[in-house]
C-alpha cells in the first residue's frame, strides 16, 4: 500500500534539534523548546519551512503557550494540514508514588490524554500515538544502555500495560483510537515488550515508530506485516543500522547514541523503508509521519530528501 501526500506529514522535530547543535544534551521528542513562549515565532518560521520543504502536513504538536483557535491559525497560514499528534504517560512509581487505580489521583494521571483528545477532535483528527514517557534523563534507558530492554520487570511490564489500557478507554470514549508507539529509552522497547502489551490490551492499535523498531533490532518489516491488521499510524524514520548495533553491544547512552550520526533522512540509512510501505494492507488509510531526530543537514533540505524519497518510492501529490 502507497499512501498519498495527504495522509502524509512530518514532525518538526529536525528543525528544533538542529537549533540546539549537533550533540546537545535534548528530550528525545524536542517537547523542551515549546513550553517556552519566544519559541511561538521561531515554530511559526519552521511551519512556514515545512511548507516550502513540500509536505503538505505537519504532525500535531500544540505548544502549552498557545490557544487552539491561535495555534490552528498558525498552522493554516503557514498553508499546512494536521496529522496525529502523540501523548506520553508516566508510571506513578517512576515519579515516587503508589496510587490506586480508579482513585482520583489514578483519574487525574490522563488529564494530558484528555488534553490531547480535545486538540484532536478540534482539528478533525480521529487517532493518537501513544507512548511511555520519553525521558531526556532520569531513565535507566536512557542514561545507561539504549534498545536492549535494560532492567526488565515483567510486574512492571503488565502495571505499563494497566496504564496504556486506561489510556485508551479514555480516548474511545472520546471516538479516538489509540496506537502503541514503541520508542528506544521507555518501558516498550523491545519486541517482547510491545507483544506483551499488545497482547494484554486488544483495543490498542499498532502506533509503531518504525526507525525504533530496527533500533532495538526488531525487523519492522516482520512486525509491520505481522500486525497489519492493527496498524493504524506508523511514525517512519531511517538510521544507519551499524550505529544502532553498536549501541546495543556496548551499553549507550541516549544521547551519546543519538550524536553517533544514528539518525538519517529517508534514503541515506539503513531501514528497510520500502518493505515497510510495501508491507502494510491494501486498505491501509492511516497516517505516515516522517521524523529526522538529528538531520545530517540543515533541515529544509533534510526535509527535501525524505520527500523526494518519498517520490521516488511512488508516493503521489494528493492533487494526483
Amino acid at each position: 500500500m502507497t499512501p498519498t501526500m495527504s495522509r502524509i506529514a512530518v514532525n518538526p522535530l529536525q528543525w528544533v534539534t538542529w537549533m540546539a547543535g549537533a550533540r546537545s544534551a535534548q528530550a528525545p521528542d524536542g517537547g523542551d523548546r515549546f513550553a517556552d513562549p519566544a519559541f511561538l515565532p521561531v515554530l511559526r518560521d519552521i511551519l512556514r519551512e515545512v511548507r516550502a520543504s513540500g509536505f503538505e502536513n505537519v504532525m500535531l504538536k500544540v505548544p502549552p503557550t498557545q490557544t487552539l483557535p491561535s495555534y490552528g491559525a498558525m498552522v493554516r497560514d503557514a498553508g499546512l494540514g494536521l496529522a496525529p499528534g502523540y501523548v506520553q504517560l508516566t508510571l506513578p512509581e517512576d515519579e515516587g508514588l503508589s496510587l490506586s487505580r480508579g482513585s482520583l489521583a489514578w483519574f487525574r494521571r490522563f488529564d494530558a490524554v484528555r488534553r490531547r483528545a480535545e486538540e484532536s477532535l478540534h482539528f478533525g483528527l480521529e487517532s493518537v500515538f501513544v507512548a511511555c514517557d520519553i525521558r531526556q534523563s532520569g531513565h535507566v534507558r536512557v542514561d545507561r544502555a539504549v534498545a536492549v530492554g535494560a532492567d526488565y520487570d515483567e510486574d512492571r511490564l503488565e502495571r505499563v500495560a494497566e496504564l496504556l489500557s486506561d489510556a485508551v478507554d479514555v480516548l474511545a470514549a472520546e471516538g479516538l483510537r489509540a496506537g502503541l508507539h514503541n520508542h528506544v529509552g521507555t518501558w516498550v522497547e523491545t519486541e517482547h515488550e510491545i507483544d506483551v502489551v499488545l497482547d494484554r490490551v486488544p483495543a490498542l492499535h499498532a502506533g509503531f515508530d518504525v526507525g525504533h523498531l530496527a533500533w532495538a533490532g526488531i525487523d519492522p518489516v516482520a512486525m509491520v506485516g505481522r500486525y497489519a491488521d492493527r496498524v493504524l499510524d506508523l511514525h517512519v524514520k531511517d538510521l544507519d543500522l551499524d550505529v544502532a548495533a553498536r549501541t546495543r553491544a556496548t551499553p549507550t547512552t541516549y544521547q551519546d547514541a543519538s550524536g553517533q550520526g544514528l539518525f538519517r533522512e529517508l534514503g541515506l540509512g539503513d531501514v528497510d523503508l520500502a518493505g515497510v510501505l510495501a508491507a502494510l494492507p491494501g486498505d491501509f488509510a492511516g497516517w505516515i509521519v516522517v521524523e529526522v531526530d538529528r538531520a545530517t543537514m540543515p533541515p529544509l533540505a533534510s526535509a527535501r530528501q525524505s520527500l523526494d524519497w518519498l517520490r521516488r518510492h511512488g508516493v503521489p501529490s494528493a492533487r494526483g
